[in-house]
């Protein structure tokens, strides 16, 4: 599979590389990453051929979005894609004061939600100025989800909030062209699938929820997609760590320690790729572009080395006994489509 062979991306004016670049490690997710690291694995990606950043004003607090639009500003705009998000106003804060969560530095400001209309403008210019450009190619209303508010009463108020302003707004920005394309990232596909059937999206970057560990996305969320020609960003390929590290104890899943469940599935996962001689990281991150409706794989990486790694699992060989056996032992939907 040639990682940079591009594909549509869903209506949009767009073809996208098979393999993009996730941005949320560069924003010190668990741990410090050093300037100079951070700034060389952009540098990697691109000079390898990866053609499509996606960030967030939320990785690290603007941290993320300033370390791609320093690499990012130095190479022709019109030769490469890039992705961010809106939802969250960075307010500036005194440091000591500042809930990093899961974040290990960022930068002295505190996010706070905002998915209204004059809210996403002032965003966009903001995020504009971090990245150094003067348009974004696709804008992804970020986190309306259960897994960010924590209920059901307020994913719905923040769902009503985007659909009337941050909607409104994007709507604005793709007609007059500041945007190319327009969708959500979400960590679930129901609420992926409440927006597609509310309005009139391009995309949507899923993460975790289409991957060879598990996929619920495929009944019902995936097919509305490829009815309505959306294309999918798939995000945390390697559900955050345990289909990358294999089963191993303290192994990560949805960003917690995995249950034993979990660990006890990927490991016969893993027994099945051995016996074809395949990596499971290489059928994690080629397992997804089998759907029509999946354009493109954003994995995160914090070292060029990582980077490079990425790429040579997407040219790796793999049989297609490999997805039957996994069907056959029940570790795959019986209806995946396969690379």
């Amino acid at each position: 599979m040639n990682f940079n062979n591009t594909r549509k991306l869903g209506k949009a004016p767009l073809s996208v590389t098979q393999l993009g670049f996730g941005g949320a490690p560069l924003g010190d997710l668990y741990a410090p990453l050093p300037e100079s690291e951070a700034l060389a694995t952009v540098e990697t990606a691109y000079s390898e051929g990866i053609r499509l950043f996606d960030t967030s004003p939320f990785y690290g607090y603007g941290l993320s979005e300033h370390r791609f639009g320093h690499v990012l500003r130095q190479y022709p705009r019109d030769s490469f894609l890039l992705s961010t998000k809106v939802g969250r106003t960075l307010k500036p804060q005194e440091p000591s004061l500042i809930d990093r969560g899961q974040w290990r530095n960022t930068l002295a400001f505190e996010p706070v939600y905002d998915y209204s209309y004059d809210g996403v403008m002032r965003q966009v210019e903001d995020s504009l100025q971090r990245l150094a450009t003067h348009r974004i190619d696709i804008l992804l209303i970020h986190d309306v989800d259960v897994w960010t508010h924590g209920t059901i009463a307020e994913t719905e108020k923040r769902f009503s909030e985007a659909m009337s302003g941050a909607y409104r707004a994007l709507e604005q920005l793709r007609s007059s062209g500041v945007v190319k394309a327009i969708g959500c990232g979400l960590n679930e596909w129901e609420m992926c699938q409440r927006f597609a059937n509310s309005g009139d999206f391009d995309c949507f970057l899923l993460a975790g929820r289409y991957t060879l560990l598990e996929q619920p996305a495929l009944d019902q969320f995936l097919p509305l997609c490829v009815e309505k020609n959306i294309g999918i960003l798939l995000g945390g390929p390697y559900n955050s760590g345990i289909l990358a590290t294999g089963a191993k104890e303290g192994a990560f899943y949805n960003y917690q320690k995995a249950p034993p469940e979990i660990r006890a599935k990927v490991k016969r996962i893993e027994m099945v790729c051995a016996r074809y001689n395949v990596p499971l990281a290489a059928a994690a991150i080629q397992f997804p572009l089998g759907h029509p409706a999946i354009v493109s794989i954003i994995p995160g990486a914090v070292k060029p080395s990582e980077v490079k790694q990425n790429i040579s699992l997407m040219s790796i060989d793999i049989p297609p006994s490999l997805w039957e056996e996994l069907k056959q032992e029940g570790l795959l939907h019986q209806e995946a489509p396969t690379p």
